[in-house]
């Protein structure tokens, strides 16, 4: 179906393959722990992720092909990180292909435990989940959805929000990682209040 004819600016995108590359799109970037069968930390960095809803809930896209998806089948639970700006080089390091059906790189990496569930997480990130896996959806092409309950949540006191200070002071003060899919980043510095319509609920 062509562009709509009065919206000149427009340009019909061929969907009989896949669009995403054709365009950028803004999102988070975390990284997934999981544990292998041998025990050994694996992580991966997903940018298809989101809350599941406003209860304390969380999702994120991957293939049933990668150990991730396995793990978590295997394990019922994972762990996320979200790294800081100043990351960018571990969390694109975590994506290096397995050797020997590990990643070596893993090995450079800082971790910490969890605390509820076994799994670790990285250093110096700014926000931690540690979740149960609640359910696996197939059928998106290729790719499933995971999706899982937040038992435990940790967070950098410096990202949190608080009553006495201006939303925005903290997001200048400690900026966020955003992924512009495809292929680039950003640093989240500058914001402003949404002009949310008088009395909108969730």
């Amino acid at each position: 179906m062509p562009a709509p004819t009065d919206k000149g600016h427009l340009i019909d995108i061929d969907t009989s393959r896949p669009i995403w590359h054709r365009f950028f799109t803004v999102a988070p970037l975390v990284l997934i722990g999981t544990t292998e069968p041998d025990g050994s930390l694996d992580l991966a960095p997903k940018h298809m992720v989101t809350p599941m809803g406003w209860q304390n809930y969380f999702g994120f896209v991957c293939s049933p092909t990668h150990s991730t998806c396995k793990n978590i089948a295997r394990t019922g639970v994972f762990t996320v990180s979200y790294p800081k700006p100043s990351q960018v080089l571990c969390s694109s390091l975590a994506a290096s292909p397995r050797q020997a059906g590990h990643k070596p790189v893993l090995e450079c990496f800082t971790t910490f435990p969890a605390q509820q569930i076994e799994g670790e997480f990285i250093d110096e990130a700014y926000l931690y989940f540690e979740c149960r896996h609640f359910k696996t959806i197939d059928g998106f092409g290729s790719n499933c959805l995971i999706t899982g309950e937040i038992i435990a949540a940790y967070a950098d006191v410096d990202f949190i929000r608080h009553d006495d200070i201006d939303d925005q002071e903290t997001i200048h003060d400690s900026p966020l990682f955003a992924y512009l899919a495809p292929g680039r980043f950003a640093a989240i510095e500058r914001s402003n209040a949404f002009p949310f319509p008088a009395h909108m609920k969730k």
